[in-house]
């Protein structure tokens, strides 16, 4: 059975991506960018099939309009793909105040705010599925990116949180967290090259890598979309979907490193409990 989908950031990258396969095989998509111009063609390909709206992720009160007409003109949506975002690199002593509000209001605020104001609709059809697209940066991090990762580890405990929160109305998540994937993802780089006292930093190594291409790129992005898609309409999705081998490798080698600090400090940790609960 066709289903309906609501993605945002569909003007490029992932998003358009995702959009262009689901055309394909007969969906309809509500497919909101900044740049609506960029989805012309498949709009006069596909026709009533795609309805292409504008939406920036910081304007809140475009946020509400955009999800009631989406609802309102489509009646159900099956699933809502929260995929607008991009990256800002610069040291955190040296990205500025606007690239931090920018970047914290379109990948974090912006997210969170798709998803509060897209809840209601879901509880009244009875239920639905939300994809936030994240990355390995949301449970792993390079040097550079920290205000970037402080976005994607912010809406992952978030989604985590409402995941429980709207179980019972049968609304579940997908985190898809996929790593380094060839889109457009580096020319939108937000950066702040290092300078200073931090060029010879693991910051200022990391930014050389990107400038010269060296950063290695295994992620194929119609692979990656393709993943998400199976998982998008797999009756029981794993909460957490790790893309590409460099995710799955670098998020696997966090986890086990983090467990085994943890595991490390278990004498400390029960240390701190009330002796009262001991007697």
């Amino acid at each position: 059975m066709n289903k309906t989908w609501l993605i945002t950031g569909a003007s490029s990258g992932l998003g358009k991506i995702m959009t262009t396969q689901l055309l394909e095989r007969g969906d309809r998509v509500i497919a909101t960018a900044r740049r609506q111009e960029a989805l012309q063609e498949l709009a006069d390909q596909y026709g009533d099939q795609l309805q292409v709206l504008a939406l920036d992720l910081t304007d809140t009160v475009q946020i509400s309009h955009v999800v009631d007409h989406a609802f309102e003109r489509f009646g159900r949506i099956d699933v809502i793909v929260s995929n607008a975002g991009y990256g800002l690199f610069g040291p955190a002593e040296q990205v500025s105040d606007e690239q931090i509000d920018r970047v914290l209001a379109t990948n974090l605020t912006g997210s969170i705010q798709l998803i509060r104001r897209s809840l209601a609709h879901l509880r009244a059809q009875g239920g639905g599925r939300i994809v936030q697209v994240s990355s390995e940066g949301g449970q792993i991090a390079y040097p550079g990116f920290s205000l970037y990762h402080a976005s994607k580890w912010g809406i992952e405990g978030f989604v985590e949180a409402v995941a429980q929160e709207v179980a019972p109305f049968g609304i579940d998540f997908i985190l898809a967290e996929p790593g380094p994937t060839r889109t457009n993802f580096a020319a939108a780089l937000d950066l702040a090259p290092p300078a200073g006292a931090y060029r010879e930093t693991p910051a200022g190594q990391v930014h050389t890598m990107i400038a010269s291409g060296e950063f290695e790129i295994r992620g194929d992005a119609i692979n990656t979309v393709s993943a998400i898609i199976h998982a998008a309409d797999a009756e029981t999705p794993p909460l957490r979907l790790a893309l590409g081998s460099t995710a799955y490798e670098n998020i696997h080698r966090a986890l086990r490193g983090r467990r085994e600090a943890l595991e490390a400090q278990r004498e400390v940790a029960f240390s701190a409990d009330s002796r009262e609960l001991l007697t």
